[in-house]
């Protein structure tokens, strides 16, 4: 029920009321929050030190030393002789009947195989004051490329991916003529009609600049509208014919 309202001057506007309370709606809790609470408690104290938890700590009597971290060499045992310095056994000595092997022949020769044939030096110039040098093979400054025996034909993976395409467009050419639907236009057609298309459309745009700057009635605002869409279709179709070479269109 709506309270009454009185006039301001009335007398029961003397009569003092109580404030109305405004009672809020409980606050949202989760209900995952005790579980992130205990979440947070187990990892909180786990990260209070640098160290590990429970670090040994040292005993009183292994305090530092002068010298203790410096590198100490190693300890020499005392059963090693103070003469000997390797550990590896020498080989028997020769007996006295152990003749060697004689008359034992070779075709080698040793002094043709004992010459040193000279390392013929890779071309290469210098193309700093400072005698930086760069190996002509790969420098660009000769010719390299030109000398291959395949240099200018065509590779065999270009000549593979032409014929498939020469096949793909005969086998469809055939499926065409078969059913007898579409035509395919000549380039003399295709090139007619592009021009057709072209003397179209400047004369479109010619109409176009004539227009009034003011466009202030329903009737100039559709006649301009009306005129930018047919350039912009006629753009389309000349975009089409100048993208494609072969076209087909019905044959009815």
């Amino acid at each position: 029920m709506s309270e009454a309202i009185y006039p301001p001057e009335s007398v029961y506007n003397c009569i003092p009321k109580e404030p109305d309370e405004i009672k809020k709606p409980p606050r949202y809790v989760s209900m995952y929050r005790p579980a992130v609470i205990l979440e947070h408690k187990l990892t909180k104290d786990a990260k209070k030190t640098m160290g590990p938890q429970k670090l040994e700590l040292p005993s009183p009597d292994k305090y530092l030393k002068k010298h203790s971290k410096q590198p100490q060499p190693p300890q020499k045992s005392e059963d090693v002789h103070k003469t000997c310095t390797s550990t590896m056994r020498k080989p028997p000595v020769t007996a006295r009947n152990n003749n060697p092997l004689m008359g034992i022949q070779t075709k080698r020769d040793f002094l043709q195989t004992t010459v040193m044939v000279p390392k013929k030096p890779k071309a290469s110039c210098v193309n700093t004051k400072k005698g930086h040098k760069q190996l002509l093979e790969n420098s660009g400054l000769v010719p390299k490329y030109i000398m291959k025996k395949d240099y200018g034909e065509v590779p065999e993976y270009l000549r593979q991916r032409n014929e498939a395409e020469r096949k793909a467009k005969e086998e469809h050419e055939h499926f065409v003529k078969e059913q007898k639907v579409m035509k395919e236009l000549s380039d003399e057609e295709q090139q007619a009609t592009l021009e057709g298309l072209k003397k179209k459309w400047d004369e479109l745009h010619h109409e176009y600049q004539g227009l009034p700057l003011l466009t202030d009635t329903l009737s100039k605002k559709d006649h301009k509208i009306r005129l930018e869409e047919k350039m912009s279709q006629l753009e389309k179709d000349i975009s089409f014919f100048e993208r494609f070479k072969t076209i087909y269109i019905p044959n009815n």
